[in-house]
């Protein structure tokens, strides 16, 4: 790989610069001692979170006179997990309800591959709340392996790896890799699928990106990431014959547009969801930071939702600052991925969770890890910073409080 720039983005090289896998690393090597050690990591940050969660139940409960905490899973019944368990449990449009419904919940904005797997696992585990955490506690593991090995390619011999999974652990919405929402889930395909774009494995990547689409839309951002990836890097390979595979992550979201349009008879009934439940209406970007500036800052909100809407605003400051980096450092694929991200959540009518889309920004956890190695003093003043904040969102989140 190239050398890093200052604030640890990497720059692209030929193929030929770029160094070994060290023997560590052999794929006949599953799991590598380095492995085992960011296992360790994840688990006890996961032992972290449930004692926050056993913490909340019992010193912030939403009777302040109730003497029984009830029970620890309840914590994690919040906000967009009952769409997702309504779902698995009931299907998009149960009996004859749907958009033309009083009082409808607007699932459908959610994709059917988190509620989905949700449903399966449920045949096994008959607690919904405890199969939503199982699905995001093992997706969980296979995003940290994957998130150390990519990090990896770019500084291999060094602690690097490491660094970026405890970031990204430690990071204020890592609350939400815990709980059963989909982020874990997307994570454990699309981490995968980039790995498997960065050693040209074309069929590979495009079949765990179409996985990866199935569970959230934004991984239509990763396979225009993979995309140009493509684009920048099959000249050197003569690749040109898996240009096929780059359509086939499109085909779960047509196929779910589809079931829509066979239900709704509204082929954009999935927009017309997010716009209706969440505001996601099509917006100017200055009128969004205006709009959210407003709720943040001009006592129009109650304090709890201020809080969030001024996490919105530096979330998606940090958002373009990394894209500004990439694009300097001429991280094109990267690059497309965070700008269509900032694009799809930076032009509604306010910002609404960018902060838990950092979590899905794996770019920025591997050029922050990469800046730390130059830069002692970035890894301790992010953690400084950071745990109390992680801290803070997960008591918001398990104890009903809106958490971004």
């Amino acid at each position: 790989m190239g050398a890093a720039g200052k604030y640890g983005v990497m720059t692209h090289t030929s193929t030929a610069e770029r160094p070994a896998l060290s023997p560590a690393y052999s794929r006949r090597d599953w799991l590598t001692p380095v492995d085992r050690r960011v296992l360790y990591l994840y688990a006890l940050t996961r032992v972290a979170v449930w004692t926050t969660a056993y913490c909340a139940r019992w010193l912030f409960p939403a009777d302040a006179e109730t003497h029984d905490p009830g029970k620890l899973a309840a914590a994690f019944q919040q906000w967009d997990w009952y769409h997702f368990r309504d779902i698995a449990r009931d299907g998009y449009f149960p009996g004859t309800t749907g958009p033309w419904t009083e009082g409808w919940d607007n699932r459908e904005a959610f994709f059917p591959g988190f509620p989905i797997v949700l449903r399966a696992v449920h045949t096994v585990l008959p607690h919904w709340t405890l199969a939503g955490v199982l699905i995001s506690f093992v997706s969980g593991a296979v995003v940290v392996l994957a998130l150390a090995r990519i990090v990896r390619l770019e500084r291999p011999g060094t602690s690097a790896d490491r660094d970026a999974v405890l970031f990204f652990l430690l990071s204020p919405c890592a609350v939400f890799l815990a709980a059963g929402y989909s982020e874990a889930l997307f994570l454990a395909f699309a981490l995968p699928a980039w790995l498997a774009a960065r050693r040209h494995q074309w069929a590979l990547a495009a079949l765990l990106t179409a996985l990866a689409t199935s569970v959230r839309i934004t991984g239509l951002f990763l396979a225009a990431a993979i995309a140009v990836h493509f684009v920048v890097t099959a000249r050197g390979h003569r690749k040109w014959s898996a240009i096929p595979w780059l359509a086939v992550p499109g085909l779960p979201v047509a196929a779910y547009f589809l079931y829509l349009y066979a239900n709704t008879g509204d082929l954009m009934a999935w927009k017309h969801a997010q716009e209706r439940g969440w505001y996601r209406d099509l917006t100017a970007p200055w009128h969004t930071w205006s709009t959210t500036w407003t709720a943040a800052f001009d006592h129009v909100q109650t304090t709890g939702y201020a809080a969030m809407f001024q996490a919105e605003l530096v979330a998606t400051v940090v958002g373009v600052v990394l894209l500004a980096l990439l694009v300097r450092r001429r991280r094109w694929a990267e690059a497309t991925y965070i700008g269509l991200s900032l694009f799809a959540l930076g032009t509604s009518y306010w910002l609404m969770s960018m902060p838990r889309a950092t979590l899905l920004w794996w770019p920025l956890w591997v050029g922050l890890c990469v800046w730390s190695l130059r830069n002692p003093w970035v890894r301790t003043t992010y953690l400084c910073v950071v745990a109390p904040l992680s801290t803070v969102v997960a008591l918001t989140f398990f104890t009903g409080r809106w958490a971004g």
